[in-house]
């Protein structure tokens, strides 16, 4: 058979736009002739690349079968279900059910000619509800019978299902009652697949409602939706589904609040659709209830939602935001089924990290990929923070000489100001003057940098809470943390950074002065001399990291309005870092002239500090309160143009040199709060997104379709030795 033409028992395509309505799902037109119609073979097959499909094939295929590779079960999920998709409402695994379809001779195995015949099946525009079709079809003959779809259904729906009656009148409307069953056609089962849902809701409701009072519980009505929709649903809905009983007075729940809720999920895309459109409208990017109506009335041809649906819609939407107004991000947060917590996605990163150290043994691919990529982090940050240390060095030298300028008279002055020492340095010593002591600043910029942003990220994770939320409280002790955890490395690399920007001018007004090296001011100094002024340095950094951080934070958040659908450009972190640097600069800027003062070797004839109070007392009587801030406006003209030509440098080398990493593409800041991490829609193969919902199709049958069922499970475990099954 040729594999890119359709078999002789493939079905016709279901009825375009055989959408179903609010009532479909309890009533259905069907053709009431006794017998089937004629089948047409499909014509609308778009053959794909059979280059493409030999590629993927041989990249998978590790079975032999007569000498010819063939693709084994798991073979077959890696082809379909990209390792770098988001696996977290339908498992991976769940993908093996389809490999029946590839298999058409069921044995075990697929060979090139199956899976090119299943990569143009996948083509189809209506591929999903014919995958779901071939599986049930068992025989091949190119209709379902009723006895086939039961046998079928018995195999793969779950032990603890709710009691689906197969022979109510709702099945009857599409197959006939027991005197008269027909089989069913593609479309006809496609159709009826498309009603399943509501029909197995509705019976589970009686199922419960056993006095038919036309209420159950609110526990009830979680383990039906539970039962039926889970993989539809958000984490963040699932766990509220008990709430929906608050939208009356009553303490049940009602048939009518069921209906109402499962015509919102099922008009999910539509929902997000007026949301999108209404909050791009809105100055602030929130709706009230009236805004959502008003566009909802704007993009339909007639009301779409009942008054119940928009109470049940606004009644998850507000869990986490009852101010009335509500932003897209609070409507994802119940309605997008991908949605996860920052709370979870930082524990599940750092879980994966862990796990991959655990078994570096087992799985040392797995384990060297963690390693690579933080090693290629850090080795970019500390690329782009050298060379933003780079750029700015200049003024970080005339702030350290204007800061240990000591004497007050006028004439003894050898800097009026900072732009006079920047002409000074030039003069005397030229344009190298500027990058004295560049060296150790160099060395220092990467473990500074990573520990700081490591230790900040910790301590904002357990400061957290379960709705993602940090405290302004938690915010500062992060920030401090992260600015005293620096001090270990940067207060050595600042002594000698200092004696190297100081002797250049001793070295122009005392003639003879030797010049020192950086490493003869190291061996000079000795171990407990690299850390002369350490506690000024952590009296410094601390508060700058506990204003910087938390004023950054905010700046993205409130200001530029970062959150899931916004990732701020270049520009915008620029401007967020160089005000949050501002106010953190300056306001410890008496801190860094005491350090500076501690650091500096003192010249003959100057005072020499014995610890932070007599530097500080000193300076007051002998200078006054002004020379605290000696050097301010250079620190903040330094440390803000730092940090965004860090960060620009940062970006551009990630362009340049992205990180492949298990098919993804690391570059840019976009992994939003909130949003499980998988690939953009425009980027997925088209394969993979059918395959996907034709797992959908099939899970509205069952939650479990597909999976191995507990009683399969235990008779499995019969065959181990000492197994005693209860």
């Amino acid at each position: 058979m040729d594999a890119a033409s359709a078999p002789a028992s493939a079905p016709v395509h279901a009825v375009s736009g055989a959408g179903a309505s609010a009532s479909q799902n309890e009533f259905a037109q069907v053709d009431s002739s006794s017998k089937p119609p004629p089948r047409m073979p499909s014509s609308q097959s778009t053959t794909i690349s059979t280059s493409r499909a030999r590629a993927t094939f041989r990249a998978h295929a590790s079975g032999l079968l007569d000498g010819e590779p063939h693709m084994t079960q798991d073979d077959f999920v890696k082809a379909i279900a990209p390792a770098n998709e988001n696996y977290h409402k339908i498992a991976r695994e769940s993908y093996a059910v389809l490999f029946s379809v590839a298999d058409r001779k069921h044995r075990g195995l697929v060979s090139f000619q199956d899976w090119e015949f299943f990569e143009n099946l996948l083509q189809k525009p209506d591929a999903e509800y014919e995958i779901a079709f071939r599986l049930f079809d068992t025989d091949g003959n190119g209709v379902v019978d009723y006895d086939e779809f039961i046998d079928y259904y018995n195999k793969n729906k779950s032990d603890d299902s709710i009691p689906f009656d197969w022979n109510c009148d709702w099945v009857t409307l599409y197959i006939g009652d027991k005197k008269k069953r027909h089989s069913m056609t593609y479309q006809q089962f496609a159709q009826m697949l498309r009603g399943l849902q509501g029909e197995r809701v509705r019976q589970a409701f009686h199922f419960y409602d056993k006095a038919n009072t036309g209420y159950i519980e609110p526990e009830q009505f979680q383990k039906i939706i539970e039962k039926t929709a889970k993989h539809k649903l958000s984490d963040r809905l699932l766990a509220s589904l008990q709430t929906l009983c608050n939208i009356s007075t009553s303490s049940k729940i009602s048939y009518a609040n069921v209906r109402a809720f499962q015509n919102v999920i099922r008009e999910t895309d539509m929902v997000d659709v007026i949301v999108r459109n209404a909050c791009a409208k809105s100055p602030d990017g929130t709706i009230t209830r009236l805004d959502f109506m008003n566009e909802a009335a704007r993009s339909t041809k007639f009301s779409l939602f009942t008054p119940m649906e928009i109470d049940v819609l606004f009644h998850f939407a507000s869990l986490d935001n009852n101010t009335g107004r509500l932003s897209r991000d609070d409507f994802r947060r119940v309605l997008d089924p991908t949605w996860q917590d920052p709370v979870t996605l930082y524990t599940l990163a750092q879980a994966e990290k862990v796990e991959a150290a655990k078994n570096a043994f087992h799985d040392p691919g797995h384990f060297l990929s963690e390693v690579f990529e933080s090693a290629y982090h850090f080795l970019l940050g500390s690329v782009a923070g050298a060379l933003g240390a780079t750029i700015v060095y200049p003024i970080d030298l005339v702030k350290t000489r204007m800061q240990n300028q000591r004497s007050k008279i006028p004439g003894q002055l050898l800097y009026k100001n900072s732009w006079d020492c920047f002409r000074k340095v030039i003069h005397r010593e030229g344009v190298a003057g500027l990058y004295s002591g560049l060296g150790p600043q160099l060395v220092g910029v990467a473990p500074e940098k990573a520990i700081k942003l490591t230790v900040n990220d910790f301590a904002r994770g357990k400061f957290t809470d379960e709705s993602g939320k940090i405290t302004l409280l938690g915010e500062i002790i992060s920030g401090g943390s992260a600015g005293a955890c620096q001090v270990v490395f940067t207060n050595p690399l600042e002594i000698v950074k200092i004696r190297l920007q100081i002797q250049g001018e001793v070295a122009k007004s005392i003639e003879g002065a030797p010049k020192r090296s950086a490493v003869w001011i190291v061996r000079n100094l000795g171990l407990l001399g690299l850390y002369r002024g350490a506690t000024a340095c952590m009296m410094r950094d601390v508060p700058f990291s506990a204003i910087y951080f938390p004023t950054y934070a905010h700046l993205k958040k409130d200001y530029f309005g970062e959150g899931p659908n916004k990732t701020l450009g270049i520009g915008q972190l620029l401007v967020a870092g160089a005000i949050a640097g501002m106010p953190a600069a300056y306001f410890t800027t008496p801190c860094d002239v005491i350090k500076t003062r501690l650091q500096a070797e003192a010249r003959v004839g100057q005072t020499h500090y014995r610890n932070i109070a007599h530097c500080a007392t000193t300076i007051m009587r002998e200078e006054g309160f002004k020379a605290f801030f000696k050097g301010g406006p250079a620190r903040i003209m330094r440390s803000s143009p730092q940090f965004g030509c860090t960060l620009a440098a940062y970006e551009v080398l990630q362009s340049l040199l992205p990180l492949h990493v298990g098919g993804k593409t690391e570059a840019g800041h976009s992994i939003p709060s909130g949003e499980a991490k998988e690939v953009p829609p425009e980027k997925r193969q088209v394969e993979y997104l059918r395959s996907r919902n034709a797992l959908k199709i099939l899970l509205d049958i069952d939650e479990n379709f597909g999976k191995p069922k507990v009683s399969q499970l235990k008779e499995s475990w019969k065959l181990v030795p000492g197994f005693n099954a209860k």
